[in-house]
């Protein structure tokens, strides 16, 4: 199957990587950084040899030459600025895996950005997902497919917990790694510090559910360091941000919240993944050592190819991958 990769950060790379052992055949290559383009993709990629395809600034020719073709799509965490990218790939009829955070359920946040990728898809026989480790699985994915085991959910809580020093340097920096508080405050506020996606990991739940959320509320704060912790550009030192609390509470019919989301992304954390289902029978699932952020993304973006290739062109979610799982009969949702 032939395929391009549009993005070669060390995610992208990763998921070029497994989408070559999975037996796809890449012939296109799109990357913005002029210290790869024009470079062959196995080498940049770290593959180990060349491929013999060279690594494109712009993917206007790259499309023009493989229309209809898969592209695993890794650029960005904000649909708004991505949005451009996918909007050329579906006018290229192309099936589109992306890790863009916002795009792995838009329709609270982006409902106009939604609206315009949906109607594209569909007028040239495109598709598109998006997806990833968090959100995508974890927090979403996982939790919906196991209430399937219950015979009534009334709540739903899930906890990630994450040792930022096991993850790349742009993802430190992402939760604040060796900042100041007064840095780490400062960065929150202007939209620097933060993970991505628990409102859009909420909304699939909620959707997955038949639940309407009424309100929400998202609270974000720093984990301080106690003792010298390594980690990415050397020692966090005791008084200095070690990384990322971040809570985000959806309410439902009540004053209490029917979703809660808890991810702890911070350096020298014992990782853990735990799911909560409140009902009939209560329900608690733990991964003791955490599903690995990096691996489980393009594990997830590869894997769900072959079955968003089975659905009709349109802007998907993981809820049409995932049919099995507790809902009203009433509940339709895409």
């Amino acid at each position: 199957m032939k395929a391009i990769q549009y993005g070669l950060g060390p995610v992208g790379c990763a998921v070029f990587r497994l989408g070559i052992e999975r037996g796809l055949r890449y012939v296109g290559a799109v990357d913005r950084d002029p210290g790869k383009i024009g470079r062959d993709l196995g080498l940049v990629a770290g593959l180990g040899e060349p491929l013999g395809v060279a690594v494109a600034g712009e993917a206007g020719k790259v499309l023009a030459q493989n229309q209809g073709v898969v592209v695993t799509h890794a650029t960005g965490s904000s649909l708004r600025q991505v949005a451009g990218q996918l909007v050329d790939l579906l006018k290229a009829g192309c099936t589109v895996v992306s890790t863009c955070e916002e795009l792995s359920y838009p329709y609270l946040r982006y409902p106009e950005e939604a609206a315009l990728l949906d109607e594209t898809a569909k007028k040239y026989g495109g598709r598109l997902l998006g997806t990833g480790v968090n959100p995508g699985f974890i927090m979403d994915f996982l939790p919906l497919a196991l209430t399937a085991a219950a015979q009534k959910v009334t709540a739903l809580r899930v906890e990630r917990v994450v040792d930022a020093a096991r993850r790349r340097e742009p993802l430190q920096r992402k939760v604040g790694v060796g900042l100041s508080k007064e840095e780490y405050l400062r960065g929150v506020e202007e939209g620097r510090i933060r993970h991505v996606g628990l409102p859009e990991s909420a909304a699939m739940l909620a959707a997955g559910m038949g639940w309407k959320l009424e309100r929400f509320a998202e609270e974000i704060e720093p984990v301080v360091a106690d003792r010298p912790l390594r980690g990415a550009n050397g020692t966090v030192e005791p008084g200095f941000v070690a990384g990322t609390r971040q809570v985000f509470r959806g309410f439902v019919n009540g004053p209490e919240p029917k979703i809660i989301l808890e991810l702890k992304m911070a350096v020298g954390e014992e990782e853990v993944d735990r799911i909560f289902i409140a009902g009939h029978p209560p329900l608690t699932f733990q991964v003791c050592g955490g599903v690995p952020g990096d691996v489980a993304t393009a594990s997830v973006l590869i894997n769900s190819l072959a079955g968003l290739l089975e659905l009709p062109p349109g802007l998907h979610t993981m809820l049409d991958l995932n049919r099995a799982r507790f809902r009203p009969f009433s509940c339709r949702q895409s």
